[in-house]
């Protein structure tokens, strides 16, 4: 096995290298003056079961185009197989078309990803699980459920909780980790006027004097999420907390969540955490490097990977 990091998330390759017990392979990723990739494999990959870890976090396109030319690099080196470990799936949000003459993004990129050379894809929480379908390729879609399900069992009373979905798109997220607590579910229904913007319409579901907790795969913006965490509160709720695979938090988003009712928002450590992201009051990181490690070894020993939800 050979593990190859990019440089979108450094700190969550070194910790699954850590797991696995496994050193990055040495390869030396840098831009030319005009900022075009060039990627160049110091050590022997001819036969190897090789894993390329890099997610198409911001800024998405040189990630992924970096992605890509690892990927087209290790297939002239006569790599046996090239696994692509992405995390954070980029454009995973464009997987329909949403109107007249706009594209599906997340096809394309599954596209350039076959055509560079990757011949199987491991991903963690897509935004829509058919993405799955866009790939002609074996592809294991991992969830954060488990580590969640840990954290909030280590750290709270889970007898008063209620699970929540900020919307009704999320809901078989939230059940899952409802039913791993035995906890009940609430639902958000929300209207979305326009792109980043959305307005809380009703609770579905008693929080009077509950400690609830959002469940979501993305948080971008933080809108929903902060507009969710009023609601609840305004509604009753004793605590309201929010846990989340990817944090994006762009733009003013850290600052959003330092001002709303939220007690805490815990994402995953998919996307490396930014400075401003380090020392807010009420956002925390979980580590998922356990969890990808587990799965990385598993599919180069040809074994289960669902069975690590079982």
């Amino acid at each position: 096995m050979k593990l190859i990091a990019g440089n979108s998330n450094r700190p969550l390759a070194e910790a699954i290298s850590v797991c696995l017990k496994v050193p990055l392979t040495k390869a030396s990723i840098r831009r030319f003056s005009d900022m075009e990739v060039f990627v160049e494999i110091l050590e022997n990959v001819r036969g190897e079961d090789v894993f390329v870890i890099q997610s198409t976090s911001f800024p998405a396109n040189d990630n992924l185009m970096e992605l890509l030319v690892i990927i087209d690099a290790l297939r002239r080196g006569s790599a046996r197989r090239i696994t692509a470990v992405i995390p954070y799936f980029g454009y995973a949000r464009q997987d329909r078309k949403t109107g007249p003459r706009t594209p599906i993004s997340a096809k394309l990129v599954a596209n350039l990803i076959e055509t560079a050379g990757a011949n199987r894809v491991l991903t963690l929480d897509l935004h829509a699980g058919q993405i799955q379908g866009f790939f002609d390729i074996p592809t294991d879609n991992l969830v954060a459920a488990p580590v969640f399900t840990k954290d909030i069992q280590d750290r709270m009373d889970t007898s008063g909780l209620m699970i929540v979905s900020p919307d009704v798109g999320g809901v078989v997220r939230a059940r899952a980790i409802a039913k791993r607590l035995d906890a009940d579910l609430a639902i958000i229904d929300k209207r979305r006027e326009r792109a980043g913007v959305s307005e809380v319409m009703n609770v579905i579901g008693d929080v009077d004097g509950r400690d609830c907790i959002l469940i979501d795969d993305i948080v971008d913006s933080a809108g929903t999420l902060c507009n969710a965490g009023v609601a609840l509160k305004e509604r009753g709720a004793r605590s309201v907390r929010a846990y989340v695979t990817h944090g994006v938090l762009s733009g003013g988003a850290v600052a959003r969540v330092a001002d709303s009712p939220l007690d805490e928002l815990v994402s995953t450590d998919s996307i490396q955490a930014t400075e401003a992201v380090r020392v807010s009051r009420n956002i925390r990181q979980l580590t998922i490097a356990t969890l990808i490690a587990d799965a990385i070894e598993r599919i180069s020993n040809e074994r289960s990977v669902s069975s690590l939800f079982d």
